[in-house]
């Protein structure tokens, strides 16, 4: 009897061994995969940021968004929330560090003229968040808007918040088709570098030319429509 229940007691410890190595195991291989979701979430985030951090028209985030989405099968929402919010992040350091170095490009005239339409805009909030929203949705590069925003000096209040809402329908919109569009990685790639991308990257341009040369004193205490293009120094 005494060596029966020895070797039961040594065969329970064994499998209690077994059952902890096992929990050891599953909890490790558990940290794993959340580390790597963090890792991929992380890429997401700044993955966005750093699209929408330079301060000239290039590939929209939701390229690196549709990237990561297919590439790691993940949740739509959650790829656009964090994506988005990234994007936000970097458009406003690009405005507040663009808005420093203008200073050295731009005449002293055309900064207050500038700054006087940061001004109105933010006198009016309602009307300002109409113009960030609609212009959001609308498929042209936000860099523009937060070119002119930095230099014009215009509080965060005015342009963030809709831009985020603006930017999340937007983006959402652009997962969504990718997901049914896209087969393969390679064609995001390729979606860069179309007709259709670069006169889209040429209508930024022509708009950040617009509102750099137009005279806003003029147009909004005069109710005159007048060009000046000795604006740089």
């Amino acid at each position: 009897m005494g060596f029966i229940r020895i070797s039961l007691t040594k065969e329970n410890k064994n499998n209690d061994m077994e059952t902890k190595n096992r929990l050891i195991i599953k909890t490790s291989r558990q940290k794993g995969e959340i580390w790597k979701m963090v890792w991929i979430l992380l890429g997401v985030f700044f993955g966005a940021f750093l699209f929408d951090v330079i301060p000239i028209p290039g590939p929209p985030a939701w390229m690196i968004m549709l990237f990561f989405y297919l590439k790691f099968d993940l949740n739509m929402w959650v790829v656009l929330y964090i994506g988005v919010t990234g994007s936000v992040l970097g458009r406003y350091i690009m405005s507040l560090y663009f808005g420093k170095i203008s200073n050295r490009l731009i005449t002293v005239k055309k900064n207050e003229d500038l700054t006087f339409l940061g001004s109105k805009l933010s006198q009016n909030l309602p009307r300002a968040w109409g113009f960030v929203f609609i212009y959001t949705l609308v498929p042209l590069p936000t860099t523009p808007l937060f070119n002119v925003m930095g230099i014009a000096k215009v509080k965060p209040l005015t342009v963030l918040p809709p831009f985020f809402v603006g930017k999340f329908i937007s983006d959402g919109y652009m997962l969504l088709a990718g997901n049914v569009i896209v087969t393969d990685i390679p064609s995001i790639i390729e979606g860069m570098l179309t007709l259709k991308s670069l006169l889209i990257t040429l209508g930024a341009l022509i708009t950040m030319a617009g509102i750099l040369f137009t005279d806003w004193m003029t147009l909004l205490q005069h109710k005159k429509f007048r060009l000046k293009f000795n604006v740089f120094k």
